[in-house]
């Protein structure tokens, strides 16, 4: 869950579609190239543009920075690519994203390639850069990620005697031990039409081997370990969460008062976690006197483990830069460079919390852009590094998890259809109907499927 999808409140738009288009072909100097961004916080803008500065003072090579916001970013493309009027780069963008401008044709392939190899592709972390390609085609340049994590409280878990909640058996085991009155073993989300129950779903329903698809691009969200998935998610619900649908803000907040020993969350929890945001506080009994005391008292964990599963997997969301058809392919590609070298800790410093590097090092089997991230500070109305909030064990974990990313769809190349399944979300209302009451495990699978299949064949 992206703050930028999961928070919409507070984007500001700064789009322009009549300020696109791309620049005139050359070797870059003088050029002018227009670059979109997803990253539309004010803020962030000034932060991006203040790298751009620097870009254009070295290159000489003028860039115009243009916000489009995540929810806004099909119906500007589809304008804008029919206007013939598309951008030279796009940056912060999902593989959903990515996926919607390959299968338009609208990438310039050649190009993100052409940038991968000038900066080492053995520079990256491989399992970005293989969601990022379809076979042998460079759909977008990796620049980071974000996790979906499982966040437990570990003081509880300790004096409990409870190991950390890494398998399907664990976590339940820890879910029932824990659900005591005045708090609950999990909290989760179940909420129907939101984008944040798949992203949760999809997290425990890796870990059991559930896919969406085969490798034929077949729908196999019926299969035996995603009814099992379901059966899983339905009981962690009806007999150790809190009543009524759940959201991104309400698992937040029964989490952040103490009211759950569990919960599932993006990375973008961290800064939150240790009270750095005020508009978005811990309000447990302890944090009154220690708004750090959950971020001391919480352990993660990346990747989970279900008894279908053949290896531990997580949900995780790659955020890509790439350069499209009618670009200035060079000056595009001096940019792209640049922003994943000369200022790349400087991106990366916007929300570090949930800009994992995808870029591991500057040269091969260095670690050095993983080693300043660690350092950055994180946090809104007040900083700190991460280093100075969270145990070793925490930052390895979330520097694990980018190596057991996985994702439904994109690694059997099936990017469009789930592009169009976000469209309707038909694997939250299953998962809204089994959580509710509504169907058992079984049903929820078959509705999830049969839907899937409806939504694939009217793309054929």
């Amino acid at each position: 869950m992206t703050r930028r999808v999961g928070i919409a409140v507070g984007l500001v738009a700064v789009m322009a579609v009549s300020a696109c288009g791309g620049g005139g072909d050359g070797d870059g100097e003088g050029n002018t190239i227009t670059v979109w961004t997803a990253d539309t916080l004010p803020d962030r803008v000034a932060a991006t543009q203040a790298i751009i500065d620097r870009f254009t003072q070295e290159t000489g090579i003028q860039v115009e920075l243009v916000g489009v916001e995540e929810d806004q970013f099909n119906q500007t493309l589809t304008a804008s690519a029919a206007a013939g009027d598309l951008p030279d780069v796009i940056g912060s963008i999902p593989l959903s994203s990515v996926n919607t401008l390959a299968i338009n044709d609208l990438t310039n392939t050649d190009a993100n390639q052409a940038v991968i190899d000038a900066l080492g592709a053995d520079t990256w972390n491989q399992p970005a850069l293989e969601l990022t390609r379809d076979g042998d085609r460079q759909l977008a340049v990796p620049s980071e990620a974000w996790s979906q994590l499982l966040y437990y409280r570990r003081d509880l878990f300790d004096a409990a005697g409870l190991p950390a909640p890494t398998t399907y058996d664990a976590i339940m085991n820890a879910a029932r031990t824990l659900h005591t009155q005045g708090r609950v073993g999990f909290v989760g989300a179940t909420a129907p039409g939101d984008a944040f129950t798949q992203q949760t779903f999809e997290h425990f329903a890796l870990a059991n081997g559930c896919e969406m698809v085969d490798q034929a691009g077949e729908i196999t969200m019926d299969s035996p370990q995603c009814v099992a998935a379901f059966d899983f998610y339905r009981q962690l619900i009806t007999d150790y969460s809190v009543p009524g649908a759940q959201d991104v803000d309400s698992v937040r907040s029964n989490y952040f008062a103490g009211g759950a020993a569990m919960a599932v969350w993006s990375t973008f929890l961290l800064d939150e976690l240790a009270g750095l945001r005020d508009d978005a506080m811990p309000s447990c009994p302890e944090c009154t006197a220690d708004p750090r005391f959950l971020a001391g008292n919480t352990g993660i964990v990346a990747a989970l483990q279900g008894p279908d599963g053949t290896q531990p997997a997580q949900f995780g969301e790659v955020i890509s830069w790439t350069i499209t058809a009618e670009a200035d392919a060079e000056a595009s590609q001096r940019f792209v460079q640049y922003m994943m070298s000369d200022g790349y800790v400087d991106w990366l410093a916007f929300a570090p919390e949930g800009k994992y590097p995808a870029r591991t090092g500057s040269s091969p089997g260095a670690a050095d852009f993983v080693d300043r991230w660690e350092t950055l500070p994180i946090g809104v109305d007040r900083k700190a590094p991460m280093t100075e909030l969270y145990s070793q064990d925490v930052l390895d974990a979330l520097q694990t998890g980018p190596d057991e990313f996985s994702r439904w769809g994109f690694p059997q190349g099936q990017g469009q259809l789930i592009g169009a399944s976000l469209g309707e979300l038909p694997v939250p209302a299953a998962v809204a109907a089994v959580t509710s009451g509504g169907t058992d495990a079984q049903g929820a699978a078959r509705q999830a499927a049969d839907a899937l299949r409806a939504i694939q064949d009217s793309l054929r």
